[in-house]
């Protein structure tokens, strides 16, 4: 891979965005490949949780301007349906996907800590959705950003285009969990490793249920669940983890 590199720490994943020298703009290259490894690593299921990082001291600066600047719509489009496509690959894989921000995330770099399913930050990172100080709204990152902070954050996110620190991030919903620069990838790995030992079919089930019910109405989505949490209490699974309950042990998936 040219724009990636992916390495395995146990039932852990870890993909890095790989060009430092733009910030780990996300060029139609990058999606590509990212798209490919999501669903390889789907495919695969031989991980449980994968984190997404940045390559030297940015997360993503989001979609790389030379690739829109002066290009047709048509070309244009293709590129924002491949992060299209990336964004729903991390949705629908069976694995949760944690953002580990190690600087700078803007734009579909922010977008991007938003899709994943968990997001730890340094101290030191920023986020930002600041196409409207370039004449170009942020449509698709504040669309993200929108469903993972509040309604008036979000808004001003998109309408100043303005930073806001780590813990501004954590305060509003957008990133789980903001440690010192120096511990970010013991910490984010600690969250994933925690989370690694679940079974990934029980993994499956559950992150495709969140996201079903989230924006159903209350009864309908607590109907939902009770159909959910019966269907699967009969799976291997459940037995197991059920007698490990029991009998006092832990459970083997």
């Amino acid at each position: 891979m040219e724009n990636l590199t992916y390495e395995e720490k146990g039932r852990v994943g870890i993909i890095t965005l790989n060009r430092p020298e733009t910030r780990n703009a996300l060029s139609m290259g990058l999606l590509s490949e990212l798209e490919e490894l999501i669903n390889k690593i789907s495919d695969d299921r031989n991980i449980r949780v994968v984190v997404i990082t940045g390559a030297g001291k940015a997360f993503s600066s989001g979609h790389d301007l030379k690739e829109i600047l002066n290009q047709h719509p048509v070309d244009v489009e293709r590129l924002f349906n491949r992060c299209y496509k990336v964004m729903w690959a991390i949705r629908n894989a069976p694995q949760p996907y944690i953002a580990m921000v190690n600087g700078v995330a803007t734009a579909a770099g922010c977008q991007l800590v938003a899709a994943c399913d968990m997001a730890v930050a340094a101290k030191s990172a920023l986020f930002a959705t600041p196409g409207v100080k370039i004449g170009l709204f942020c449509y698709t990152p504040v669309t993200f950003v929108s469903r993972a902070v509040g309604r008036k954050k979000a808004f001003e996110m998109g309408f100043t285009g303005e930073f806001i620190t780590a813990d501004e991030a954590l305060q509003f919903g957008l990133v789980n969990k903001v440690v010192d620069d120096g511990k970010l990838e013991e910490e984010t790995m600690k969250l994933a490793e925690k989370i690694a030992k679940y079974s990934l079919n029980v993994l499956e089930s559950g992150k495709r249920f969140f996201y079903n019910q989230l924006f159903m109405e209350d009864f309908q989505a607590l109907a939902y669940a009770t159909e959910a949490i019966s269907l699967h209490s009969s799976t291997d699974d459940a037995k197991e983890g059920i007698s490990a309950f029991f009998e006092k042990r832990e459970p083997v998936w």
